[in-house]
């Protein structure tokens, strides 16, 4: 059976199961296949406690895009020490980035929607096709309530873009119960997450947010756009019922 037509059956398959019977489920059936996404947010922050606590077979990578904050990596750094966890790290292409620079200049992304899709596609997107490779479920630490271009996400996805299975297992969490599972499992996080930079990203596209905005209203707060770097948005991701209608 192909990979998009047994997408009903794995969701049936971890129906009315916990998260960490889930995360179990899927590990197994994927084993050698499965991967795990951290940009060492408070989501990914929990995710990773989970892999770790429950000896998972899942592998674990991460993107640094070469301007992340030092909080960021000290960060990477701390969560290897503390669970043993080999966090294979992706860096963007040297040659595509000095093409980069040299055409739109260091800063570049502040002068328009193009110019900064153009730094994430190359800084961001292009090392997570590498990523990818090879895998069939992407784990992410996606959640519903970041922002409304997440709002109708789904558990389980059909990513078109990267043909994989998308597996977003706290896209039903509030921040209220993220926060008391990182204090509840003394889970460690960024220290900027405490002065109001909720969602963190590049250091130079990044901003703490203001009381009454949403978790994504400190990434590229220069723009009216989408707030999205290409990782996951453009409505590349479906629903497992509308990939089925395709089939």
């Amino acid at each position: 059976m192909s990979l998009q037509k047994s997408l009903h059956e794995l969701e049936a398959s971890i129906a009315n199961l916990s998260l960490e019977e889930e995360l179990q489920v899927l590990a197994n059936y994927f084993q050698g296949k499965i991967t795990f996404s951290t940009s060492l947010g408070q989501e990914d922050q929990v995710i990773t406690h989970l892999i770790a606590s429950l000896n998972l077979p899942v592998s674990i990578f991460s993107l640094d895009t070469g301007r992340l904050f030092p909080e960021t990596l000290d960060l990477l750094a701390r969560i290897q020490a503390k669970y043993k966890l080999s966090i294979k790290v992706y860096y963007p292409d040297t040659q595509q980035v000095e093409d980069l620079v040299l055409q739109q200049g260091i800063n570049g992304f502040y002068e328009g929607v193009e110019q900064r899709k153009n730094c994430c596609f190359v800084r961001k997107v292009v090392p997570l096709r590498r990523a990818l490779e090879g895998n069939q479920i992407w784990i992410t630490g996606l959640r519903a309530e970041q922002s409304p271009n997440r709002a109708s996400m789904k558990r389980l996805e059909w990513d078109e873009a990267n043909q994989i299975i998308k597996y977003n297992p706290l896209v039903d969490w509030t921040y209220e119960q993220l926060l008391q599972y990182i204090q509840i499992h003394k889970i460690p996080y960024n220290p900027l997450h405490d002065k109001n930079f909720i969602s963190i990203g590049c250091a130079p596209c990044t901003r703490a947010i203001q009381p009454g905005e949403d978790a994504r209203a400190g990434r590229w707060w220069w723009e009216e756009s989408k707030k999205e770097c290409g990782l996951h948005g453009g409505g590349r991701s479906e629903s497992l019922d509308a990939r089925s209608e395709k089939e």
